[in-house]
């Protein structure tokens, strides 16, 4: 069970037993709780319903409070009356500062306004209420620090996650707070060190203190709570070695990844019996996977990528009876796939990707039927027709990533090959040659296509119209040519948009994650999150685009760059209402530019450059957002014209596109990074895994460099 879930139940329990029916009695609220609820309103800057004296003179008949008498609290008060034990305004839209007078109520048991837009510094009464057991906080735009004095004896669970606090966390924090069992102070702007005081809160279960920016080591007195079963400290820069935490014996969830460990995974996992997540990707962890956790029963997802584990890959899967998932991926393991992975009876996801691996894939994953998420990209695996044949056979197979793989083989045309569960399918960057083969009109599920940067030619099928789910096309970088297939234009999910009709994987599976320059990370948990794309640049396209496109209403990124197109650009492109990517430079254009795209109001990158165009730049909307060399190369008349002519082309040629210079072209991770700006940051593709490389895109200038 969550600590969420976990501590919702006590929460109701308790309160069902101390709630009273205030029908039943003649009593209205306590007259000073009646003040700090008034106070408290006052420093809302929304309105509340069913607030205020003009609802009710008696606070307790308004909305998300719960009272109790002061007899019954055990109060020795000269008149009974209601005391305010709960106040409940969570995802009420609330805005504003959070005033002091909360802080006299001082029966209060309860606080929760999570999820709402209150801001500015948390009220210091606040964290000296004698008898609050839960405070829930999160998910609103406090700042500031923590406020030092710190003194709360009766908290059970503290909640301020998502907020924007700084400062570091007080060691007054456990003091007089034995009591607490759930501290959350995740995705905020903490700094400093791990205070030596949480050791103090013997009765801790769970601590969440992941995306801030602590440092320095983990405290001894952390590894002495002998109740903690979730330590989630991720994304910081912690230091140390992971030597003590074979202490921790009922640990369940352990989660020290992108930090700056180091050392040898410790052999202790005999100890933790209890574990079932170790997550402790990016990081600086070398030496071999320890005996014990690659035997471990309890296991069900680890995840060490990104760090400098070596050797071969020996996992027992005869005892790792729960792995279901299994990210090594982004290390120095040498050797080949390991035959047994199949035995792992509940295993489905795999990354194994850039890793010093080689060789072929095992005969033994026809049996493989449980496996659904495969990455091996990034090594130096052969013979692409044997791979493709046997891992037809694994049933339920969903996401295969191949890229950078093969190496100058051919795509198999087989017919006989069948992938009918295929959601995902990634071999990008591997100088394949051939054409796009029959058999891929079988995978009927497709909804991510990947196979740019090869040197794949020939037309492309009309067939690719049929994908009713294929939300994202990548065929750019190849030598494709003939007329862009019409059918393209009706792909269903690009003109309705159902993406929520897509299942939802594993929530331990994260699907795309980036990072910006900030070091705050996004992440995608659906594959239906990512931007609809269909990029067909950098090949030998002819013939004119199709006024159809216009019918795409959710597609967010259409690249037709550097091909042979001709012919006029379609007014009805001005129907692609969720734009926010057009590029069409580097063609045979003519005509005009059609004033109707200033409708477009999500563009941000538009591209025209280097076509036959003349006329008019239109100027409205977005366009006036776009630099001078989205129009030049053109014979155009505005504020966007160019003073002199065109730059030189910046088109790839086929030698070019051929090498697979990473460092100079694109970088390539995981699966693919697409070539791709999105929102000025460059995606990777991962379904199911992520992994750390830096990609380089000449012609934007930028690096982005992945740490996941």
């Amino acid at each position: 069970m969550r600590d969420q879930d976990f501590w919702s139940v006590i929460f109701v329990i308790g309160f069902c037993f101390q709630a009273q029916v205030l029908s039943s009695q003649n009593l209205t609220c306590n007259l000073n709780d009646l003040n700090a609820l008034e106070g408290f309103m006052g420093g809302l800057q929304s309105t509340l319903g069913n607030w205020g004296r003009n609802f009710s003179d008696d606070c307790c008949k308004w909305a998300g409070i719960t009272c109790n008498s002061s007899f019954y609290l055990g109060l020795d008060d000269s008149v009974d009356s209601y005391r305010v034990v709960e106040l409940d305004l969570s995802s009420r839209r609330l805005y504003g500062n959070l005033s002091e007078s909360l802080g006299n109520l001082e029966q209060l048991r309860a606080l929760n306004l999570s999820h709402n837009f209150l801001k500015n510094s948390l009220p210091d009464s606040l964290f000296q209420l004698p008898n609050l057991e839960y405070l829930d906080l999160s998910s609103n735009a406090f700042s500031g620090p923590i406020p030092v004095d710190f003194n709360l004896p009766s908290i059970l669970s503290l909640d301020i996650s998502q907020n924007f606090l700084n400062g570091s966390i007080p060691q007054s924090i456990c003091v007089n707070s034995s009591r607490l069992r759930v501290l959350k102070l995740a995705v905020n702007y903490l700094s400093g060190s791990l205070p030596e005081s949480l050791a103090n809160c013997s009765s801790l279960e769970a601590i969440h203190l992941s995306t801030n920016y602590l440092s320095g080591g983990v405290p001894e007195g952390i590894y002495q709570l002998q109740n903690l079963t979730r330590l989630t400290i991720q994304d910081n820069k912690l230091t140390g070695t992971l030597s003590k935490v074979g202490n921790l014996i009922n640990l369940v969830r352990l989660d020290i990844s992108s930090n700056w460990f180091s050392g040898r995974i410790p052999d202790v996992f005999h100890s933790l019996r209890r574990l079932q997540y170790f997550v402790a990707h990016s990081n600086n962890l070398s030496g071999k996977i320890p005996p014990s956790l690659s035997s471990s029963p309890t296991i069900s997802l680890l995840n060490v990528r990104n760090n400098s584990l070596d050797g071969l890959i020996d996992l027992n899967c005869s005892a790792m009876t729960s792995l279901v998932s299994l990210d090594l991926g982004s290390n120095q393991f040498v050797g080949v796939i390991p035959s047994n992975l199949p035995t792992c009876r509940h295993l489905n996801n795999i990354n194994l990707a850039r890793n010093n691996l080689s060789g072929q894939i095992p005969d033994s994953f026809k049996d493989f039927h449980t496996l659904s998420y495969l990455s091996l990209s990034n090594a130096s695996y052969s013979n692409l027709s044997s791979a493709l044949h046997i891992l037809q056979q694994c049933q339920n197979l969903t996401t295969l990533i191949l890229t950078m793989n093969f190496y100058d083989e051919e795509l198999p045309a087989d017919p006989n090959l069948r992938f009918p569960r295929l959601k995902v399918f990634i071999l990008a960057n591997s100088r394949l040659t051939g054409s796009i083969p029959q058999w891929l009109s079988k995978s009927s599920r497709l909804q991510l296509l990947d196979i740019s940067w090869n040197c794949l030619e020939g037309i492309v099928p009309a067939w690719f119209g049929n994908f009713t789910n294929l939300f994202y096309l990548d065929i750019s970088n190849n030598t494709f040519t003939g007329e862009i297939p019409r059918s393209l234009t009706g792909l269903q999910i690009l003109i309705y948009g159902n993406f929520s009709s897509f299942p939802e994987p594993s929530p331990d599976f994260p699907l795309f994650q980036k990072k910006n320059v900030s070091a705050r990370g996004l992440q995608y948990n659906q594959v239906w999150s990512f931007p609809p794309t269909l990029e067909l640049s950098n090949n030998n396209f002819s013939g004119q685009i199709w006024p159809e496109f216009g019918n795409l209403k959710s597609l967010h990124v259409l690249d037709l760059k550097c091909n042979n197109l001709s012919g006029p650009i379609p007014s009805s492109l001005s129907n692609m209402v969720s734009l926010e990517t057009l590029d069409l430079s580097h063609n045979k254009l003519s005509g005009i530019i059609p004033s109707s795209l200033i409708r477009l109001s999500f563009l941000s990158k538009f591209s025209v450059a280097d076509n036959q165009l003349e006329g008019d730049i239109p100027s409205g909307g977005q366009f006036g957002t776009f630099p001078n060399s989205s129009f030049e190369g053109n014979n155009l008349r505005g504020d966007h014209a160019p003073p002199c002519p065109s730059k030189v082309h910046t088109c790839l040629d086929q030698t070019t596109k051929s090498r697979t210079n990473v460092g100079s072209i694109i970088g390539i991770a995981v699966a693919t990074v697409f070539g791709v700006e999105y929102r000025r940051v460059v995606i990777g593709i991962a379904v199911g895994f992520v992994f750390g490389v830096a990609c380089f895109i000449v012609t934007d200038r930028y690096v982005w460099t992945w740490h996941f």
